[in-house]
């Protein structure tokens, strides 16, 4: 039993898990847009994910703590290694302006890791910030690389779509902070530190309801069906959220939430 945690563990420290959430958000678009599945551009990203997530997480540990390398850290560097050999090889199948929008986000990522600026801390640990660049990543990521490599024209459809994904993503990460808010600094000024714990909740839940309801425009009533439980999952999740629930509550289940929308989709299709 302790080798599977151990397992587990490693498959959730590694950003594989992540990665396969953003993959299903991807796969999400290739369905909504009617794309035919990209193969080097989904696992661009699912590749990807699990660089610039690793890259995000363990730079500071590594880099300014200076902390002792471990064997489970060795092989997730390996790992990352070898996902940044093939988020390379992926990134040449992909269309010119595919590539250049894919470097701007990465850009994005590395300022939200390194102090780029004289005397100032990464955007990381800029106050009130991080959340609108993680959910900005996740949706550029996710739906508008998708859409500009399949070179479909821009239309208002495309644009409720970013909103409504930006929101999924914001939703998700209310959950993540209401978990780490005894960890956070202070100065991060997340939204539950701001507004506190109920209050966030009350937020969750009302940007959710619009989100669904939105979708009434542009979704069929067998997807409407299928976003309903999701909303509904999603509201369960915020219900539920407190600073003393198990790291697991999030970094599995909660990240779950676009897979089990994809797997949705996949089985009532």
């Amino acid at each position: 039993m302790k080798q599977v945690k151990q397992i587990f563990d490693f498959y959730l420290n590694s950003s594989i898990h992540v990665a396969l959430s953003c993959y299903a958000l991807v796969r999400i678009t290739f369905y909504v847009f009617h794309i035919q599945y990209d193969e080097p551009m989904a696992l661009f990203v699912f590749f990807g994910t699990i660089v610039g997530y690793n890259f995000v997480k363990y730079d500071a540990l590594v880099r300014v703590k200076k902390k002792p390398i471990g064997n489970q850290l060795k092989i997730i560097a390996v790992l990352s290694f070898v996902s940044l050999v093939l988020v390379g090889y992926y990134f040449f199948h992909l269309k010119r302006i595919t590539q250049i929008v894919s470097v701007i986000i990465f850009v994005i990522t590395a300022l939200y890791t390194l102090p780029f600026f004289p005397n100032r801390k990464n955007a990381r640990n800029w106050a009130g910030v991080k959340i609108y660049i993680v959910a900005l990543c996740w949706v550029g990521a996710t739906l508008i690389l998708p859409y500009i490599n399949a070179e479909i024209p821009f239309t208002g459809n495309f644009y409720i779509k970013c909103i409504q994904r930006f929101v999924l993503v914001f939703v998700l990460i209310l959950v993540f902070e209401i978990l780490d808010l005894a960890n956070d600094d202070p100065h991060l000024k997340t939204v539950p530190q701001n507004i506190g714990v109920k209050r966030t909740k009350i937020l969750g839940f009302s940007l959710l309801v619009p989100f669904w309801i939105v979708g009434i425009l542009t979704f069929s009533f067998h997807d409407l069906l299928i976003n309903l439980i999701m909303v509904v999952m999603l509201m369960l999740f915020i219900l539920f959220a407190n600073p003393n629930r198990s790291k697991y509550y999030t970094s599995f289940w909660v990240e779950s939430v676009p897979v089990f929308w994809w797997l949705m989709i996949v089985f009532f299709k």
